[in-house]
């Protein structure tokens, strides 16, 4: 499992996204570069600067409590930081952001409140669409000046053929010659910094497709070859800032574009889809790294394996659907971080916990509800968690027709919002623990 942890003043904290591993059929969400160096940036509310923009998002985080809701979706955050340091000046933060209480059913001394910047906000989708609109334009002269230039001059990375005038021919060369081939001319931005990336890779004896390295030249021609490797790989997300489809629409890739492209056209068609399998939803155990392609599948590991039986605390707890959500979410925090929730000893691995809570029986034995029943765990732990999607109300199983969480108290200041921030993986690190940013 990818993780990303740290510990301040003796207390774990999470400030990465965690994602399950993720099968090579699964579809990953890409985010389009810019390239070139990290540039620097400063800080929306003091004098600090000459941060990178991971470090720039930590601090807004830890020292002002500020989260900007889908920065990889930002055409150009220098300039968008600037506008809003000007606005935040004019106006106070809570003019613009939503606020957030964390721990809002515990003791007042224990809450704290956090502030979203989203596009939620007219003025930010507003202003976002605009810098999309200006990249995009900058993109499209970029990509005019390629397709006009006539100064090109390069090597064939394969046979060290020389080609000089248009890119055109010598992408042409490499599709016809080595059947190796990254897509139409005319779809290509930045295409030097293209080929270098592709070029270095060859350099240092890395496949281009898998990305494997090997011991020499022959050893990786023999193997592009033999593996039809020859190709670059799509859900490498590296490339995306060099197609022009990628800069087209905010928040869209090639990948969502691609997909309402099959929509369209399975629309003009007739709708028998007998044939249609859809793709196993892939779940993973609570405690451990196994994986099913059905619900019943892990459900069964689950209780064979382990002991633990999800279903039949649904129905003795009579959970709704947001306390199952919040159950799951807990039990995934406490085993990522080596503790048994029911005596909430720390081990120093995975493998030890599990050992001790099926010795002595803390499998089943769950803390009191107040321990779990948070707001802070209405966020996934892993933003990839199957398992999460297939949880239901008892009256849905029983036919009852109920929607989700309908009877569930739900504070409106806990969820507000729960669909934007449900895709802010910093803003779900914060909410799974707020005690760790002190």
């Amino acid at each position: 499992m990818a993780a990303g942890g740290s510990v301040r003043n003796g207390q774990d904290s999470i400030l990465e996204p965690l994602c399950f591993p993720e099968r090579p059929a699964c579809c990953s969400t890409a985010t389009v570069q810019t390239g070139g160096a990290a540039e620097l940036l400063v800080c929306l509310f003091c004098s600090e600067s000459a941060l990178q923009k991971d470090e720039l998002l930590k601090h807004l985080l830890l020292e002002h409590k500020l989260v900007i809701a889908d920065v990889t979706l930002i055409a150009d955050l220098p300039k968008y930081l600037l506008y809003w340091r000007g606005r935040f000046m004019e106006q106070s933060l809570t003019d613009f952001c939503s606020v957030f209480k964390t721990n809002s059913t515990g003791p007042v001394e224990k809450q704290e409140e956090y502030f979203l910047l989203c596009d939620v906000l007219p003025e930010d989708r507003l202003f976002r669409e605009k810098l999309q609109q200006k990249r995009l334009e900058e993109v499209l002269e970029q990509q005019q000046r390629e397709r006009e230039d006539g100064s090109f001059h390069r090597l064939c990375m394969f046979c060290s053929e020389e080609f000089s005038g248009n890119r055109s021919s010598l992408l042409n060369h490499m599709a016809r010659e080595h059947s190796f081939s990254i897509g139409l001319p005319d779809n290509i931005v930045y295409c030097d910094q293209f080929l270098d990336t592709l070029q270095s890779k060859l350099d240092n004896l890395q496949c281009l497709y898998c990305e494997k390295t090997f011991r020499d030249k022959t050893t990786l021609k023999d193997h592009m070859r033999k593996k039809a490797h020859r190709r670059i790989n799509a859900k490498n997300h590296e490339y995306d800032r060099f197609y022009v489809i990628n800069y087209l629409e905010l928040g869209k890739t090639w990948e969502d574009v691609q997909s309402e492209d099959d929509r369209e056209l399975g629309d003009e068609e007739d709708d028998d889809w007998s044939d249609w399998q859809a793709h196993p939803v892939s779940a993973v155990c609570l405690f451990c790294d196994h994986q099913s392609e059905t619900m019943d599948q892990i459900y069964t590991h689950m209780k064979e394996t382990h002991g633990f039986d999800l279903q039949s605390l649904k129905t003795e707890l009579n959970l709704q659907f947001y306390q199952q959500v919040k159950l799951v979410n807990f039990i995934r925090r406490q085993i990522h971080q080596s503790r048994c929730y029911g005596c909430q000893q720390t081990f120093s691995c995975r493998a030890q916990v599990l050992q001790h809570m099926a010795a002595r029986g803390h499998v089943m034995a769950l803390p009191e509800a107040s321990a779990w029943d948070q707001p802070q765990y209405y966020f996934p732990t892993y933003e990839n968690d199957a398992l999460l999607c297939t949880l239901s109300d008892s009256e849905e199983d029983e036919g009852g027709g109920t929607r989700r969480g309908e009877d569930v108290p739900v504070l409106a200041e806990d969820v507000s919002n729960l669909r934007q921030i449900r895709q802010n993986s910093v803003l779900n690190q914060l909410l799974r623990n707020p005690a760790s940013r002190r």
